[in-house]
């Protein structure tokens, strides 16, 4: 695709690459879990070589990506049988293709991301009247006003791949900021052990990315609930709960989705803001 913005390759932004690259590849051989077409034709046309990370990451990983969009994708379709007309923010969007996939014709989605990846991401997707993108850091919390909701709508947002970049600290101011302005609302995101931290990051640096190490984990998710009195844990589920295991999955790919699960490597957490002020 011709006039795209440069992207810098020691960037977090830059890890938007490795999702986009997972889920095109992972989901041909996977179409049961989910088939992302647009992130098909993405790549098709990315000016982008995708060797470093293909050598890199195997299959597992890539089912990983895959697995992620699968799980966002229902928890934000479970939200929407009970709201409709909800409100959908994605946190850390990049070249997220999931509005595509659970459009219902109604609800209103936001992709927030810093200004240089959404220009790189309109480049690829175009806003529309019902998507729009917030090119606004998730740690300034201006973005805030650019979020127009009702609580009787309802909102979620949504986080794959996104929170591990960043200190717990950070995040805990951010996201109790978010349980005051926006009661009712609810937070649905993916987050890792420490020791499968340490293991992403030592991947990660593989490939030649050294600008954008991994901090956050999650070894007990009820923890959460300290960050502050507006914020409740919904659930904690295991990574790979509710997908099929493929006899086409290599043995060491089963073995290892087995084992998220034995030692709580790798989880999805779904938070509740209360409605009281």
């Amino acid at each position: 695709m011709k006039n795209q913005p440069a992207l810098d390759t020691h960037s977090i932004q830059s890890t938007m690459l490795l999702p986009l690259w997972g889920r095109a590849a992972a989901s041909e051989k996977n179409p049961d879990i989910l088939y992302d077409r647009q992130a098909i034709e993405i790549i098709k046309n990315c000016d982008y070589d995708f060797d470093s990370i293909a050598k890199v990451f195997g299959e597992f990983s890539g089912i990983c990506y895959v697995v992620r969009a699968r799980q966002i994708d229902d928890a934000i379709r479970a939200y929407m049988q009970a709201h409709p007309r909800a409100v959908i923010v994605n946190i850390g969007a990049g070249l997220d293709t999931t509005f595509s996939r659970v459009d219902n014709g109604l609800i209103r989605w936001y992709n927030l991301d810093l200004p240089d990846a959404i220009a790189y991401r309109q480049s690829f997707i175009p806003d529309s009247e019902r998507s729009q993108s917030i090119a606004k850091s998730f740690f300034d919390t201006a973005w805030f006003e650019d979020v127009h909701f009702t609580p009787e709508e309802g909102i979620m947002f949504v986080a794959g791949g996104v929170f591990y970049y960043f200190r717990e600290e950070e995040l805990r101011e951010v996201v109790a900021a978010m349980a005051r302005r926006f009661p009712g609302g609810e937070l649905y995101f993916d987050a890792e052990s420490k020791q499968a931290v340490d293991k992403s990051n030592r991947m990660v640096q593989k490939t030649g990315n050294q600008g954008a190490p991994m901090y956050f984990y999650v070894n007990d998710a009820a923890a959460l609930n300290s960050w502050a009195p507006e914020i409740s844990v919904v659930s904690c589920l295991d990574y790979f709960a509710g997908i099929p295991r493929s006899r086409q999955w290599s043995w060491r790919s089963r073995l290892m989705a087995r084992a998220s699960a034995w030692m709580g490597l790798m989880k999805f957490i779904h938070l509740r803001f209360s409605h009281e002020r």
